[in-house]
């Protein structure tokens, strides 16, 4: 069974740590960014330990419950909501292309609606328990990591690094308060609603990882090694479940 959620000063404190990888992530990029080889093999252990937080807490703990209609109706609601941001963020990079600013309005406003869900998604995870919590957490600070890399790839002109800060920090109050809605609504919430909370965020998370983290990593030349990067993330998720 899952362990009692923690506070919300506590969910706080947790979710502090992806709010920092996000800038962190904007500012060094922004002096000097990745490389795409090293861009897609943080990906690819991204996305291998957010499978493995799926597979090995949030997915058991909707099966549990078994409430397969409150299941299905998280989850489809997740795939449509999954579905309808990736017909707007489509729109919004067709129309950044088209106005060549050095600012990216559309599409950072994009990613701001990403990172507060992930937040969201941060908060409904230790609403379950403190185990679900943590391992969705750290995979959660690898994904907003490259959000800042990409962030600061989209700004340019002469002051793109101080915009970067600008943009960075205000994603990471979007992530904070994410976690905080997340985790203050739902403390003590029943079964029926944590299942379909719980149910929206896998179908998020695998959304994530299959159309987002994946997809771009892929989008240099695939090597053995790259490959295998996914899988150390989720090995690595694995054994950091079975030491705590």
């Amino acid at each position: 069974m899952s362990a009692p959620p923690i506070s919300l000063a506590g969910v706080m404190m947790f979710a502090a740590v992806p709010a920092a990888a996000v800038v962190i992530g904007g500012v060094v990029a922004a002096v000097r960014a990745p490389g795409p080889k090293v861009q897609s093999a943080v990906q690819h252990i991204a996305a291998g330990v957010l499978f493995a937080a799926l597979a090995t807490e949030l997915l058991p703990d909707v099966l549990h419950r078994r409430l397969p209609w409150v299941t299905l109706g998280g989850f489809a609601l997740g795939v449509i909501t999954m579905l309808l941001k990736a017909v707007a963020r489509r729109l919004e990079e067709r129309e950044e292309q088209v106005a060549s600013s050095s600012l990216p309005t559309s599409l950072l406003l994009a990613s701001a609606v990403d990172i507060a869900l992930d937040g969201l998604l941060i908060g409904v995870s230790f609403a379950a328990g403190e185990r679900q919590g943590l391992l969705i957490t750290i995979a959660m600070t690898l994904e907003v990591l490259f959000l800042g890399v990409a962030t600061a790839a989209a700004m340019r002109g002469p002051k793109a690094r101080s915009r970067v800060l600008v943009t960075t920090t205000t994603f990471a109050v979007l992530l904070t308060a994410g976690a905080g809605i997340g985790a203050y609504f739902l403390a003590g919430a029943g079964p029926i609603v944590l299942d379909g909370v719980l149910s929206f965020g896998v179908a998020a998370l695998l959304y994530l990882v299959t159309e987002e983290l994946l997809t771009e990593a892929h989008e240099v030349d695939e090597t053995p090694l790259l490959t295998s990067m996914f899988f150390v993330g989720f090995l690595a998720l694995l054994m950091i479940e079975m030491m705590i």
